[in-house]
């Protein structure tokens, strides 16, 4: 029997947990995991627009989670070496392979951006959590963004506190569904108390409201849900990353400038013939992980990784706990004809938030939807390093 591999696995979200379970679930005696993680817990992403309404708490402890084989080191890689990582308690941890899931985080593109709260992570939705509670009868709450994060988190707000004017303003609402389902939910969220001021872009944020291209809007709270970035890590390691900061993989996950580190989640960029499709989210973390641990072992075993290939099933929308749409989605994300509205979607998101935890739970039994060919052209993109 030959000498264990020691695999480091940087973030602990779906994709890194997923990986790491895998990990340790499938390569047996062939694998030692340590997951390096900043915080002793597991943070479900998908309900955090819950726990900043008070709906639930959406932290679990990693103990909870991960595979009784796998080591967790609890502090912050601050770099990325060839055959090792440099954590930010001053110790540092040796790798024969590396898996890169640091995932997403909140972008700070929008000036005064500082004076609004956020849903990206646990510590922005406990602070969300804690300033909902202090706002008078009453008070405006405006949330920037048409996206899912926008509309769910509104909702959720304006469900849990009735008591608060609840508004959002984006240039569209769900832009990128058919026009009857963004009208459909358009409809849902007025019908839930949230005042709509779609066809404007907020263009400053200040602590006393919101400045947009067709006037101000007074806000007691302002909740930025705008785009997500990726942690510079990838970046200041010397390591190979496309413009907007995510590590550049080859179709198996592999790293281009590296082959003993393989990306997975949020912040990875594989090529568009086989990712261009794939968006920052749960549905496509949780595939990238499982393939990311596939890779890794193959590697191990001195065999040649399978392509990346993952289809895309649809797009669940919570619109408080009652209510929610669903829009079923063809592999390559676009939009099929059914929908799924009322009562049935909110059931049916909340039964695809628990499966995520089980999933995690039984990795080797995890199953995915296999790929789809994206319509667009691929680039040629630059490294930057």
């Amino acid at each position: 029997m030959g000498a264990v591999a020691q695999v480091v696995v940087v973030g602990a979200g779906y994709a890194g947990v997923m990986a790491a379970n895998r990990l340790a679930a499938t390569g047996r005696s062939e694998v030692g995991v340590t997951v390096v993680n900043p915080r002793p817990d597991f943070v479900e992403r998908v309900r955090l627009h819950e726990h900043a309404a008070g709906a639930t708490n959406a932290v679990r402890p990693l103990s909870g989670l991960l595979h009784r084989d796998v080591r967790l080191r609890v502090a912050t890689v601050d770099a990325i070496a060839e055959r090792s990582v440099r954590l930010d308690d001053g110790g540092a941890l040796a790798f024969d392979y590396l898996l890169y899931a640091v995932g997403s985080t909140v972008a700070r593109g929008l000036p005064g951006v500082e004076h609004a709260w956020h849903v990206a992570d646990v510590d922005g939705a406990e602070a969300l959590r804690t300033r909902l509670r202090q706002l008078p009868e009453a008070a405006r709450v405006v949330v920037i963004g048409g996206g899912l994060t926008g509309i769910e988190t509104s909702a959720e707000i304006a469900y849990h506190h009735p008591s608060l004017n609840v508004e959002l303003v984006a240039p569209a609402l769900a832009a990128w569904l058919p026009d009857a389902s963004r009208t459909r939910i358009a409809g849902k969220l007025a019908a839930a108390g949230v005042v709509l001021h779609t066809g404007r872009r907020a263009t400053a944020v200040h602590p006393d409201g919101v400045a947009t291209d067709a006037g101000w809007l007074p806000s007691a709270c302002t909740v930025w849900a705008g785009a997500f970035a990726v942690p510079d890590l990838a970046r200041r390691s010397g390591l190979p990353v496309a413009p907007d900061g995510r590590l550049r993989t080859d179709e198996t996950l592999v790293c281009l400038d590296h082959g003993r580190i393989v990306g997975a989640g949020d912040a990875v960029a594989p090529p568009r013939h086989v990712a261009g499709h794939l968006r920052m989210s749960c549905q496509a973390a949780m595939p990238l992980g499982a393939h990311g641990a596939d890779t890794v072992l193959a590697l191990i075993r001195g065999e040649r990784p399978a392509a990346l290939s993952i289809g895309m099933v649809g797009q669940g929308i919570s619109l408080g706990r009652r209510d929610g749409f669903a829009q079923a989605t063809h592999r390559d994300d676009t939009p099929r004809r059914f929908t799924l509205s009322g009562r049935a979607a909110a059931l049916v998101k909340e039964r695809v938030c628990r499966f995520t935890l089980g999933a995690m739970r039984f990795p080797r039994a995890y199953r995915w939807a296999s790929g789809a060919t994206p319509t667009v052209p691929e680039p040629t993109p630059a490294t930057v390093r």
